[in-house]
């Protein structure tokens, strides 16, 4: 029967790629590319994806337009992207090799109750028991359609209560995102500012929350930022010291416009942040086109 099983999902990976090469020629160019990439790779991992969505105002479309394509749309093609490439390396795999997880999270929960139940269909823990053609289409249809769900019904709620990215990083993200025996990687959907209203911690100049306002306030708003931050020792509060089995993937960043040293003052944060925590890997982007930063993200899922 695994003989049987084997052979349908290799003939079923044939089929779609067969089909998939009759689209587009952008189409036929990414999955190459995800080929190429795969093949690689000397050793396939089994990969846990976790994501972690920012639902602050920041996707608010009236609050913060774009005419070239809301912020929330982008999240949601990146999503979709980082699970084009989950797919592409389940697919990659021989059945028995198969044990990989992909998962969604927000903090501070949605009072939405819907959002939250959304947000648990979007919980895969796939191996050589459950795995199927039918499992892995389903996933597919999953990505690409409940997300936008979630950032529509975030909108419409239009109840922003902030993100708490530092205190998931605090108290959640050992027993969340990380799991001995898997290359565990954490994909972080924000603008780069992190506040919630109910927990604000400040230690000298050192803070867990960081806004446009508290740039200002900090005063570093001019050409000699990058000093004051090193003499000061202003950034973000450390939490774990040890994250050195978690990737990091940050998408995103929208700097205030206000400031021309604002995007790399966020940078000088996050980058400063990660690496107190040790973390094994991270690269930090800011929000770009999903067609302009498709192959960043694939890259960075797919390869080691």
């Amino acid at each position: 029967m695994k003989k049987i099983f084997n052979n349908r999902f290799i003939l079923g990976y044939l089929i779609l790629f067969i089909s998939c090469t009759d689209g587009p020629a952008t189409n036929r160019k990414q999955i190459s590319e995800s080929e190429a990439i795969l093949k690689s790779n000397k050793q396939i991992q089994n990969l846990n994806i976790s994501f972690l969505l920012d639902l602050s105002d920041r996707i608010n479309p009236n609050k913060y337009p774009n005419e070239s394509m809301e912020y929330y749309l982008r999240d949601v093609a990146y999503i979709k992207s980082v699970s084009e490439a989950f797919d592409a390396h389940l697919r990659g795999k021989k059945v028995r090799q198969i044990g990989d997880r992909i998962q969604l999270y927000f903090d501070p929960e949605p009072q939405n109750k819907n959002i939250n139940n959304l947000s648990n269909t979007l919980k895969y823990n796939l191996n050589r028991n459950n795995v199927s053609l039918e499992l892995l289409d389903e996933l597919q249809s999953v990505y690409s359609t409940k997300p936008l769900e979630i950032y529509e019904l975030a909108i419409k709620d239009n109840e922003y209560i902030g993100s708490d990215t530092w205190g998931f990083f605090d108290t959640k993200i050992k027993d969340y995102c990380i799991d001995e025996g898997f290359r565990n990687i954490l994909i972080i959907l924000t603008d780069g500012y992190i506040y919630h209203k109910d927990a604000k911690k400040k230690e000298e100049n050192l803070t867990n929350y960081l806004t446009p306002q508290d740039i200002r306030k900090f005063k570093l708003d001019n050409k000699n930022w990058k000093k004051k931050i090193t003499s000061e020792n202003f950034g973000f509060i450390s939490t774990i010291d040890n994250l050195s089995d978690l990737e990091i993937l940050v998408l995103g960043i929208n700097p205030d416009k206000k400031n021309p040293y604002e995007r790399d003052i966020l940078l000088k944060y996050w980058k400063d942040w990660f690496n107190k925590m040790n973390v094994a890997k991270y690269e930090i982007k800011i929000s770009s086109l999903p067609s302009d930063i498709d192959k960043i993200i694939k890259n960075f899922v797919l390869k080691k």
